[in-house]
């Protein structure tokens, strides 16, 4: 015969009413598992973000490992998914209920932490009755587990434009993916798109959107196929939104390919005008070189350069500016590369070691 189970203390009956009508006509929610970081450390991550530097750089900024800030952004698809201005205060803090926390601990009375807190001693009451843990038969107020029961339950979710009119769904992805019929079973010719000239070629992969409509022109052609149906109307952000962003369900992910860019992931705009990070430092860059180097009338400058092949192989050039003469260092593997399988985020492995 097995152990007898031990019984957990049950609240009383009153207690399970009243807990059940604050919860009213509210769907249960799951058990929230390891909390996330406060919205706080998440609005700053995105003013990070909004500023131009790297996911890498934005996670050390407020804290978090680098793969959880790389998450945040690609299920947000690079936008910014909430508001990035200061709380108005008008709803509790999470630092506010930390406070209520400790006093709670500290077995001080609703009126008292209201006093301390400079809240209504109501709020304060309402605030343990609802967002208390009651895992344990009992209502046990942590900040943690409160913070994210309001959370919850001041979700407003709104269904997407594009999920509740099917309508609509399927004219824009026809025209993404540039398969756009007339009712005759004729093909309808997407918008002219600029000539190829070698420099504006696609990826073989993406040459989709050689054929396919923007969303901007998807969004200005809807006014002219409907002129008098105000239903068949659509923004191109929308459009973009439910491309990238997780959780929309309303356009095929595929989709992303027959975009003028292909990419997947919406890149901020003050990260896109930084200038590409390479391997030269500003020491050595060509413009500060002198002019003896620059006209090639003086021998004994030399001009270093990498190539890169496959398998990470890499062959370093040196070639002296007045003679033309090259020599070519051959870049070892570094110690190790190669032996063993790389770790989901670990930390990167170089492919080359110092010549010898």
């Amino acid at each position: 015969m097995g152990r007898p189970r031990t019984q957990l203390p049950q609240a009383p009956a009153g207690a399970r009413r009243q807990w059940a009508a604050d919860r009213a006509m509210r769907a249960p929610m799951r058990s929230p598992g390891r909390p996330e970081p406060s919205r706080a450390v998440q609005r700053e991550f995105w003013r990070l973000i909004a500023t131009g530097v790297t996911t890498v750089e934005a996670s050390a900024g407020v804290g978090v490992s680098w793969p959880v800030g790389s998450r945040w952004f690609r299920h947000a698809g690079g936008m910014t998914p909430l508001n990035l201005d200061e709380p108005t205060g008008r709803y509790l803090s999470f630092a506010e209920r930390e406070e209520i926390a400790l006093l709670k601990a500290q077995d001080k009375g609703v009126r008292e932490i209201a006093r301390t807190a400079g809240r209504d001693p109501g709020t304060i009451s309402r605030e343990l009755r609802r967002n208390a843990a009651t895992r344990g038969g009992k209502p046990v107020y942590r900040a943690v587990v409160a913070q994210w029961k309001a959370r919850r339950a001041a979700k407003r979710p709104k269904t997407a434009k594009l999920v509740g009119n099917e309508r609509l769904r399927e004219y824009v992805q026809d025209r993404l993916a540039g398969i756009v019929r007339r009712p005759d079973g004729t093909i309808v010719p997407g918008p002219r798109t600029p000539q190829w000239k070698g420099l504006n070629k696609p990826h073989r992969q993406d040459r989709r959107w050689s054929t396919a409509w923007s969303p901007e022109q998807i969004a200005h052609r809807l006014k002219v196929d409907f002129p008098d149906d105000e239903c068949m109307r659509i923004s191109h952000e929308a459009i973009y939104q439910s491309l990238f962003i997780q959780g929309r369900g309303a356009l095929k992910r595929e989709l992303v390919t027959c975009l003028r860019t292909g990419r997947a992931l919406r890149q901020p705009r003050a990260r896109s005008r930084n200038k590409p990070q390479g391997h030269v430092t500003a020491d050595v860059v060509l413009s500060k070189r002198p002019a003896e180097a620059e006209d090639r009338a003086v021998p004994g400058h030399w001009e270093g350069d990498l190539i890169i092949g496959t398998g990470r192989s890499a062959i370093g050039t040196l070639v002296e500016r007045s003679s033309r003469a090259t020599l070519l260092v051959h870049l070892p593997r570094m110690e190790g590369w190669g032996e063993q399988p790389s770790v989901k985020n670990g930390p990167a492995l170089g492919a080359t070691g110092p010549s010898r």
